[in-house]
């Protein structure tokens, strides 16, 4: 390990299969998700080409972050893509994904989600459905033990609904769960007078409904007095939460045939008619950035919450530090610049990860299997 940045064209590497691999199949799924002209298909090929075997090009927008863009890459424009860091690449794929369509534009694509079709889709999905309709199992359920199934449901997106969430929480230890701070958590807040909580979201559709059950939860429970969820200013990353989702999901407990999750939906929607749930963007959020560069008003901001949750695979990359570090590094020290306490609802999908012990690590190594990117693993992490 060298703590060095990860980069983004390393042979063998899990990033190098994000380009070589994924993104192939993912410009193909754009091109497939509304009937884009042949303009931006070829857009969109040659963004593909690019990024595997050219060079970084500037670029060559009239949009309001096209300045930042400039400074962010001033080092890399004509570099290999594989050059650059991981984190970055990637952001910046994604910034060029919305040039090629037109997002930015003064045509008939600006401001259409190019990755809306999906979302729309799997919120549509009978999966929804099945997932709220375990919101029944709550009831009776003592408290300790529904918080607790809250907030794993939340980790785990829809990687695995609440019912069974009720179901593995019932005393046995998820082997799969590396690390459970969760009692940090819940102390943090029972031992604020006025908490405040900060949840910045990940993903849309199914992993975005478990955030906001979560949310609904702190706040009718007591556990937080406000909330704030952070939300991408624009489309990202594929599935990332945009306030376009957020006003889907909030439709879709609303509508919901169970009687449960109808509530949840309620009940966010008066929160927020109240100002005592805050849905927040901010152009920080679509940055190649980690969060030791916050800006000072975001800063400003969480210093002021009892806790900040962050979710995913992404942002933990960002909190951590996208680096080639051991996995037994501290936790706790990698994130003492944060300005508030911080609790991360991780499944790990790429190569980052601290707070580990050394013999579960060694463990986990001997399976000769990629445990820390094939989704099948998680942390509660809280400090």
């Amino acid at each position: 390990m060298t703590d060095a940045p990860i980069l983004a064209g390393v042979p063998g590497s899990f990033p190098y299969s994000v380009f070589h691999e994924r993104h192939p199949k993912l410009i193909e799924r754009v091109i497939d998700a509304h009937p884009y002209g042949q303009a931006e298909q070829t857009a969109l090929r040659k963004l593909l080409a690019e990024s595997v075997a050219g060079v970084i090009e500037p670029l060559r927008t009239d949009a309001a972050d096209g300045p930042r863009w400039a400074e962010w890459g001033r080092d890399l424009w004509g570099r290999p893509w594989g050059e650059a860091e991981f984190l970055w690449a990637e952001s910046y794929f994604y910034r060029r994904l919305l040039e090629a369509v037109g997002y930015f534009g003064p045509g008939v694509w600006r401001g259409i989600d190019p990755f809306g079709p999906t979302k729309a889709a799997e919120l549509a999905s009978p999966a929804v459905a099945d997932e709220l309709r375990a919101l029944a199992d709550l009831a009776g359920v003592p408290e300790e033990k529904k918080r607790d199934a809250l907030l794993v449901s939340a980790l785990w997106g829809n990687q695995a609904d609440l019912g069974f969430q009720l179901v593995a929480g019932s005393g046995a230890r998820d082997e799969r769960l590396l690390v459970d701070d969760s009692p940090v958590l819940w102390a943090t807040l029972a031992a604020a007078t006025d908490p405040d909580v900060c949840l910045i979201a990940d993903n849309a559709g199914r992993e975005l409904l478990p955030d906001l059950i979560l949310l609904d939860y702190l706040l009718t429970s007591g556990a937080a007095a406000r909330a704030t969820i952070y939300l991408k200013p624009r489309p990202y990353y594929v599935s990332d939460a945009t306030t376009a989702d957020l006003s889907a999901a909030l439709r879709v407990l609303r509508a919901s045939e169970t009687a449960e999750a109808r509530g949840v939906g309620e009940r966010l929607w008066l929160a927020m008619n109240e100002g005592r749930l805050v849905p927040r963007t901010h152009e920080f959020f679509c940055a190649p950035l980690s969060f030791h560069e916050l800006p000072e008003d975001l800063a400003v901001e969480f210093a002021c919450a009892s806790m900040t949750i962050l979710k995913g695979d992404l942002n933990y990359r960002r909190l951590v530090g996208d680096r080639d570090r051991t996995p037994t590094a501290s936790f706790a020290d990698l994130t003492a610049y944060f300005p508030s306490p911080v609790t991360a609802l991780r499944t790990l999908k790429s190569d980052v990860v601290a707070g580990l012990p050394a013999d579960r690590v060694a463990a986990l190594d001997a399976t000769g299997r990629p445990w820390r990117t094939n989704g099948e693993h998680a942390l509660v992490q809280a400090r």
